[in-house]
């Protein structure tokens, strides 16, 4: 069925420019009319926000993780706020039903359906043009914020045109061969950027731009200059682990200030390692990531406020590993008079990832009590002995590993000395919160479900309803002043 776009007067949520959350969860729940009312028209900055892998579990999971257990009310979180409908994600025919990050990343910056693994490209391998090349060609400055490597497969389908995702030194070859196409990256890459055959970090230097490699640059970017920041060898650390738990927020705070210009701005910012927790089976490092993606669509709430002709526009790509809140029912609490249990108390205080702790006690004595502490919560003399034989035999696993000739030497993720101990961590939050994963794979799976659209803003209303992840592209098209895009 064909709709077309509504009148865009439209009204958006006005928040308060105060910085802190709580003001801003309290003001953004007032509405008033839209600022921006001349007729037809268009936002002058557009935020696009990918929760990679973020499907309706990961927001409801996030809702009980941040609530205030001392009072009877469950808070609204700031995705509850802004959500406006929802979206299929199915790619091309030829790839079935179930959609990778590269062709729904596709879908979201061109509006056209491609086959799994395709970056930038449809089903013929013919490039198609993104909105951020658009947006580039109308004078806006252009950027991209993300968590994961910036030549990763979601910034790669609005910068590049590639037949594989995983072609990653092409691609990263690409932002400066085919031309500089953003006035601002930040993310992690350093092993794709700074190689033995080609550095590309001196080339973007040569082409005009600032690098820096540490958060502490970002207050420090000089006006006048394009900016790359590169702060990991290939994906951010898990946000419990990084210097900095708010890694996307402080990136995403940092590019605003850089991108604002009379022209305008488009700004893709991505909490990428969402997903990458869905496929370890992480809900810690899951619930952690959702943590900062939330800040930073919070702070861009204040921003709007400010800047009320600007769109933010927030989705997923698709949903990752089949998250199940309560796997096991039964009356586990006798505290608790129901047999359908989620506690996400157990992960609340965690400040260190199940990876990082499981490093830990792989190179480390810990007593049962020592590893309590590091989990930030009590575990069971049958727990304590579960990890220290999940010790032995990941030692064992790596050194046998180790000891095959190096043409045998095959598996994508070769043992390592704290392998099963992660396994038996992660094994032991998702018994005690009653975590599930719908995937029996080692890698947890995509999911075919439909995902959420959130948005506020300059014209937010366009986005309301059920929509194609293509409708998605092709309205940001229309409000970047193409018309030759039709909206389902």
């Amino acid at each position: 069925m064909k709709y077309f776009l509504p009148a865009l007067a439209l009204s958006l949520l006005c928040v308060s420019c105060a910085n802190t959350a709580s003001d801003s969860k309290e003001i953004a729940k007032q509405k008033i009319t839209n600022q921006d009312t001349a007729p037809g028209s268009l936002p002058r900055n557009i935020i696009m926000v990918i929760g990679d892998g973020m499907g309706p579990a990961y927001t409801s999971a996030y809702r009980y993780f941040s609530d205030n257990p001392d009072t009877s009310e469950i808070e609204e979180t700031v995705f509850d706020r802004h959500l406006v409908g929802s979206s299929s994600t199915y790619p091309a025919r030829v790839s079935g039903y179930i959609t990778d990050s590269a062709a729904s990343a596709t879908a979201l910056a061109t509006g056209v359906k491609t086959y799994n693994n395709a970056v930038g490209i449809d089903v013929s391998k013919k490039e198609v043009q993104t909105v951020l090349e658009w947006a580039k060609l109308q004078g806006k400055k252009t950027g991209v914020v993300v968590t994961s490597q910036i030549n990763h497969a979601t910034p790669a389908s609005y910068l590049a045109h590639n037949e594989h995702r995983y072609n990653y030194n092409e691609i990263a070859d690409s932002y400066i061969d085919n031309g500089i196409k953003a006035d601002l990256y930040f993310g992690g890459g350093w092993k794709y950027f700074i190689r033995d055959d080609r550095n590309l970090v001196n080339e973007f230097k040569q082409a005009g731009f600032h690098y820096i490699d540490d958060y502490a640059g970002l207050s420090n970017i000089p006006p006048e200059k394009p900016v790359l920041g590169l702060f990991a060898n290939s994906g951010l650390p898990w946000a419990l682990d990084d210097v900095n738990n708010n890694q996307l927020t402080t990136m995403t705070k940092a590019a605003l200030t850089k991108l604002e210009s009379e022209q305008g701005f488009f700004l893709l910012v991505e909490g990428s390692k969402v997903d990458w927790a869905g496929h370890s089976n992480d809900i810690a490092a899951a619930m952690a990531e959702m943590d900062d993606l939330a800040k930073t669509v919070e702070y861009l709430e204040t921003y709007v406020a400010k800047h009320p002709d600007t769109l933010v526009v927030i989705t997923a790509d698709h949903s990752t590993g089949g998250l199940a809140l309560g796997k096991w029912t039964g009356y586990s609490d006798k505290k608790v008079k129901s047999k359908y249990l989620w506690q996400p108390q157990f992960i609340r205080k965690m400040n260190m990832s199940p990876e990082a702790i499981s490093k830990k006690i792989a190179s480390e004595v810990l007593s049962i009590d020592e590893i309590s502490a590091l989990l930030t919560f009590d575990i069971t003399p049958e727990e304590y002995t579960l990890l220290n034989n999940a010790k032995l035999e990941s030692k064992i696993a790596e050194s046998n590993y180790n000891k095959l000739p190096r043409s045998a030497r095959t598996l994508k993720y070769p043992p390592k000395g704290y392998t099963l101990i992660l396994k038996s961590i992660k094994k032991i939050i998702d018994k005690k919160t009653n975590t599930g994963w719908g995937s029996i794979s080692s890698s947890a799976s995509h999911n075919p479900v439909d995902v959420q659209v959130f948005s506020f803003g300059s014209k937010s209303d366009i986005f309301r309803g059920f929509q194609d992840n293509t409708d998605i592209a092709k309205k940001i098209f229309t409000l970047l002043g193409k018309q030759s895009s039709t909206v389902k």
